[in-house]
């Protein structure tokens, strides 16, 4: 990515201090999104690097991650699979239990949506403690599938997630185009 695109990204998100809570910064990308150039850029990026993991499906983690994988999965003219919360999908489901900082969470995936031969890159808008992401590269490899990698647009490099999903990678890309 270039410095031209990581400004330009990096000055459409706005902090949002106090939100949800006193002392919290929270990052807001709903600017990123509403700038079409800055929103083109970040798909085009996105597109770049599942084109360069040779990626055949995108995953989007709920929800910020849909928003951002959808329009990358139709550029890079590869599926787009999404990744939900307990009891949002239909049908059959995989599932995957992940701990939060107090107590736990689940995620699903459709389970005839992956399978063996896909390449699947995860995309996210934060990377923060790591655990849905850790979950969703377990849910992947049970349906058969093969982590290509994962993006996200920005990391919180004060919290663990990189480190968490250093052994689940298993050698796939960790990619972060803004780390704060």
């Amino acid at each position: 990515m270039s410095p031209a695109v990581h400004e330009l990204l990096l000055s459409r998100i706005k902090d949002v201090p106090d939100y949800p809570k006193p002392g919290v910064v929270f990052k807001d990308i709903t600017p990123l999104l509403a700038d079409p150039k800055a929103f083109t850029a970040l798909t085009d990026t996105l597109a770049g690097l599942a084109e360069s993991y040779g990626a055949t499906k995108i995953v989007g983690l709920e929800a910020r991650g849909f928003i951002l994988a959808a329009p990358v999965a139709v550029h890079a003219g590869i599926g787009f699979v999404p990744v939900r919360k307990a009891g949002k999908l239909p049908g059959a489901t995989l599932s995957q239990a992940y701990e939060l900082e107090y107590g736990t969470a689940e995620i699903e995936v459709h389970a005839e949506d992956l399978r063996a031969g896909d390449r699947v890159m995860v995309i996210d808008d934060v990377l923060a403690t790591g655990g849905t992401a850790e979950a969703s590269l377990s849910l992947i490899r049970r349906a058969g599938a093969e982590v290509a990698g994962v993006a996200v647009l920005m990391e919180l490099s004060f919290l663990p997630g990189r480190a968490k999903l250093a052994d689940a990678l298993e050698g796939a890309p960790l990619d972060a185009l803004i780390v704060v």
